[in-house]
């Protein structure tokens, strides 16, 4: 990797699969210790009823076994790196700062957290939204991500460095049909991610923002074909991401080489923010 993390502590949330779990093998390589994090883990009797309740997705992912999370802590292990894996909901603010305070108690440090977890299942025109669903991805996508960067930020002030990456969206910068909820925690996830680097500016905690576009993760496998070609067609590659590209980013912003950049929301999209044709 060219940007080195010896030494650091990382600590992704939603790392069961996807993004999340390609991030946390990216910064692993990169050569930091990992701290894994998800709602769902692979031996949780629990897992039924939590998906049941989270939404379609994720019931997919449990009955097809598709979790990786403790696998992943394994596979970072045998890289030689230490690792971790800990159940925790991103909503639940009392289990996030119980988490953070055993990662603190076992590694001594966080460095580095990555605000992955995320809901994105969620579709339909306006008449048509779920209020329930609608207050579940306010509490998962951005106040998740609140609740994670208030837990961690009193460590990082002490260690007067810091590094937070949250994941917002294309949706978040352009909109998506059908996709109110989605769209309106993803913008606020910029306007968290500018705050945040604003306050932890004086203790050298930079904070950034990835906007992904479409990216080949299993969720988007499961994505009507004909809806999934026509979103390819809108980037300038005529390709989706990888679950790396957006994974070899967070690991330059979690750099040193990255230390002058804060409140950036840096897209990896393959264009499909650019006006195509």
């Amino acid at each position: 990797m060219p940007f080195s993390l010896e030494g650091k502590v990382a600590l992704v949330t939603g790392a069961s699969r996807g993004l999340g779990r390609a991030d946390a093998l990216c910064l692993a390589r990169a050569g930091a210790d990992i701290i894994v994090t998800d709602i769902l883990l692979e031996d949780d009797e629990q897992n039924d009823a939590t998906s049941e309740k989270l939404g379609p997705v994720s019931q997919i992912m449990v009955q097809s076994k598709t979790v990786y999370t403790k696998s992943t802590t394994q596979q970072i292990k045998d890289m030689g790196r230490k690792s971790a894996a800990f159940k925790m909901d991103v909503t639940n603010k009392e289990e996030v700062e119980r988490v953070m305070g055993e990662v603190i108690s076992q590694f001594g440090r966080i460095d580095i957290l990555v605000n992955n977890a995320g809901t994105l299942d969620h579709t339909a025109r306006l008449e048509d939204q779920n209020d329930d669903y609608w207050n579940r991805d306010l509490n998962v996508n951005l106040t998740g991500a609140y609740n994670c960067c208030k837990a961690v930020w009193k460590y990082m002030k002490e260690q007067k460095d810091g590094r937070i990456i949250n994941m917002a969206s294309v949706a978040g910068t352009h909109g998506g049909y059908g996709q109110a909820s989605y769209a309106t925690t993803k913008a606020g996830i910029l306007g968290l991610t500018k705050s945040l680097a604003l306050e932890g500016a004086k203790y050298q905690i930079t904070v950034n923002a990835i906007v992904p576009g479409i990216i080949n993760t299993e969720a988007f496998q499961f994505t009507n074909p004909s809806m999934r070609n026509r979103m390819i067609e809108r980037t300038a590659f005529k390709r989706p991401g990888e679950p790396e590209d957006i994974a070899n980013a967070i690991a330059f912003l979690s750099s040193k080489e990255a230390s002058y950049i804060t409140g950036v929301a840096l897209p990896v999209a393959g264009g499909i923010d650019l006006f195509t044709f």
